[in-house]
């Protein structure tokens, strides 16, 4: 599988495809897999990139917990981008994915020609914040460093709804459990942490030109208020909330999300080069 190394580390990556380069980064506990169900709209058009960060998929995973800062994780995308010899993309980015994405477009945004936010946040979102979900988290992050990740999927099976496109679907559970547990105990811990004591990035996100897209499931309510909020930030940006979606609306409703996603590459395929 390919990997290329990056701030010291084998970064391991998935490519498909020719054209301008569209690089996708996954959310917590994920991995680039979980951009199966995208590829086959991008694949025809764009030079897929999707990675998986460090702790996740196949990339190394360092055993230090404090190495999972997400300033961190938007230097190994960039270091790996220059690696691929990548100088400008469209940059996708799914929940964390999207927060490491917001670091690298600010840092250097002369690499990111355009942007999508998906289900995702530039500073943590106050839905979060009330004490049941910060006691849920607390003990699911002490899980981790008592029980293993296999504990922890269980648990949060039993404490998350399940999108009623997964549940219908055996496969569904089986691949995403597979994805979670192949995320290290440093990372799931590591990455915990560095999301919830994260800086504000609300008032910084006004420096960001690219065009931008923010998406967020309809039923994602921790991350609606957030997504608006970053609409408002990122002048001339587009906001879509896909209807009947969770938090990750790319494989709970892949048709809509491809529609959208696509139809927003469209509209800017001539600014940033791509076709």
């Amino acid at each position: 599988m390919p990997q290329a190394t990056a701030n010291g580390i084998d970064v391991h990556y998935r490519e498909a495809g020719e054209g301008f380069p569209i690089v996708l980064i996954h959310g917590y506990t994920g991995n680039s897999r979980n951009w199966a169900l995208t590829a086959p709209a991008l694949r025809e058009d764009f030079r897929m990139v999707s990675v998986d960060l460090r702790g996740h998929g196949l990339s190394e995973k360092p055993s230090s917990e404090d190495g999972y800062a997400l300033e961190v994780m938007a230097s190994d995308v960039y270091e790996l981008l220059r690696a691929l010899g990548i100088t400008e993309c469209v940059l996708v980015g799914h929940s964390m994915g999207g927060m490491v994405s917001q670091l690298l477009a600010l840092e250097h945004p002369e690499v990111v020609r355009a942007l999508v936010l998906v289900d995702t946040a530039a500073e943590v979102p106050k839905g979060l914040l009330n004490e049941e979900r910060l006691r849920q988290r607390r003990r699911l992050v002490e899980m981790a460093a008592e029980e293993g990740l296999e504990a922890v999927f269980e648990e949060q099976m039993r404490l998350t709804p399940v999108h009623p496109a997964m549940e219908a679907d055996p496969r569904y559970i089986e691949i995403w459990r597979e994805q979670f547990l192949m995320t290290s105990r440093e990372a799931y811990i590591g990455c915990a942490n560095a999301m919830s004591s994260r800086r504000s990035l609300v008032g910084d996100l006004g420096a960001i030109t690219a065009p931008t897209l923010v998406i967020c499931g309809e039923t994602d309510e921790p991350f609606l208020e957030p997504s608006r909020q970053m609409h408002e930030a990122i002048v001339g940006s587009e906001l879509v909330i896909i209807p009947g979606a969770g938090h990750s609306p790319q494989f709970e409703t892949p048709a809509e999300f491809n529609r959208v996603l696509v139809g927003f590459l469209s509209g800017v395929r001539d600014r940033v080069g791509a076709g």
